[in-house]
């Protein structure tokens, strides 16, 4: 066979085959939504509205309160003054704003506790309007609904300021779990910031309240009681019921204390903003020295300094605490015979872990920054004989500090008799 013929031969063998017909592509079948639920009639005659967004449906309460509505003794309208005075402080701290973004007040109400069977059933937002502040709450009508429902929430759309009570630690977390069970039909979920009014609560009225919960935060700090509450626990159950029976009258109800709930953060924010920035709110010397020692916690000097002063010219050596804190202000500005004279009150005054620590910084400012070291070694073996004597020590405390005290005891000794043999006291 010639070279042209095996030629031809391997171009009809190359020949290529007519191209198979394109298959064309079906339209992906649309998501068929839940359908309400049967008792839908009995809750919009309840008083609730009906939402639809493209994930199905939920239902929704709102109401408006006028600007000088009261909640307890405090007037909504003070929230604009609140984020101005925040602003004009320049602070920064754990319950200031970012104006740049908006402030939502925030609660919800969940079947449990906690694990991934919990469904956050309620939820609820209050935010001030030109006019008004508007509360909405949202309300799961059922499990299949549960991606419509988080979708009304708007979480997904723009960064907010979420002022929770325990909102750290519970609600956003839970609210993070439900949006992670539904990621496939939500978009995702923005990184908002948080400000956590439990965490502010303590630091403000440590010492001065025997419960956190926010019932009595409403009593004690905002003059508000609550008139036909339901109980918190019983919450879960009574939504369960609404679902199972369609009736919605004790909802309702669940509804209201979450009401009261987001009511409270507004108070409780304008309450703790006017204890944290305006020396003329007067208060106890315990919730102003707990103030004055958070400021100093976030390392705002200045501003912890005047409360501490504030204090002491209010009660004097009554509350040598105050002292305490004021010792460690002053020694960071190298005053140090006044450090002296506010550790000296405090060491008089306090009993336990905290006499012996203002004991401590006396001997070091004594020894290291005053050169006064019979004094040091007075308050050295004063600090030895509390540490023996003391019952309130924890004995992990006690042994640490009496290590360190034999220890500046000995060098003490040797500055004071050089050349001698010295032993601890015992």
């Amino acid at each position: 066979m010639s070279y042209e013929q095996k030629l031809m031969q391997m171009k009809k063998l190359l020949k290529k085959a007519d191209p198979e017909p394109v298959m064309q592509q079906s339209k992906p079948e649309e998501r068929k939504l839940p359908p309400p639920p049967a008792y839908e009639q009995n809750w919009l005659a309840a008083g609730l509205t009906k939402e639809q967004n493209p994930h199905g449906i939920v239902y929704k309460k709102t109401v408006e309160y006028a600007n000088d509505y009261r909640h307890g003794d405090i007037a909504l309208s003070g929230l604009k003054k609140t984020i101005d005075d925040w602003t004009e402080s320049g602070e920064i701290h754990p319950l200031s704003p970012d104006l740049s973004k908006p402030i939502l007040f925030f609660d919800t109400e969940t079947t449990g506790l906690k694990g991934t069977g919990t469904l956050v059933f309620l939820m609820g937002f209050i935010e001030q309007t030109a006019s008004t502040f508007r509360l909405t709450q949202y309300v799961l009508p059922s499990p299949d609904h549960e991606a419509a429902f988080l979708y009304a929430s708007r979480l997904w759309e723009t960064p907010s300021t979420l002022v929770t009570y325990n909102g750290k630690s519970f609600d956003i977390p839970q609210m993070e779990m439900r949006w992670t069970m539904n990621r496939n039909e939500l978009p995702p979920l923005l990184d908002h910031d948080q400000i956590d009014l439990l965490h502010g609560s303590r630091r403000i009225w440590k010492e001065e309240m025997g419960t956190f919960r926010l019932p009595a935060i409403e009593e004690e700090q905002l003059g508000f009681r609550r008139e036909g509450d339901i109980p918190g626990h019983m919450a879960p159950i009574i939504y369960q019921d609404a679902v199972k029976s369609g009736r919605p009258e004790l909802l309702m109800k669940v509804l209201l204390h979450n009401e009261w709930d987001i009511l409270s953060l507004v108070a409780l924010y304008i309450r703790s903003t006017d204890l944290l920035l305006k020396t003329e709110v007067t208060e106890s010397a315990v919730t102003h020295t707990n103030i004055g020692k958070w400021f100093a916690d976030l390392k705002s000097y200045e501003r912890s300094g005047h409360v501490f002063e504030q204090v002491i010219k209010e009660y004097g050596i009554d509350h040598p605490l105050t002292h305490y804190h004021l010792g460690f202000h002053l020694k960071r500005q190298s005053n140090y015979q006044a450090s002296i004279s506010a550790f000296t009150i405090a060491a008089n005054g306090l009993t336990g872990r905290q006499r012996i620590l203002a004991l401590e910084e006396l001997a070091k400012l004594q020894e290291h920054k005053v050169k006064e070291l019979e004094q040091a070694m007075g308050n050295t073996k004063l600090a030895l004989h509390y540490i023996k004597e003391d019952t309130e020590l924890s004995e992990k405390f006690r042994k640490k500090a009496g290590n360190d005290f034999r220890k500046r005891e000995i060098r003490l000794d040797r500055k004071l008799f050089p050349g001698e043999a010295h032993e601890p006291t015992k």
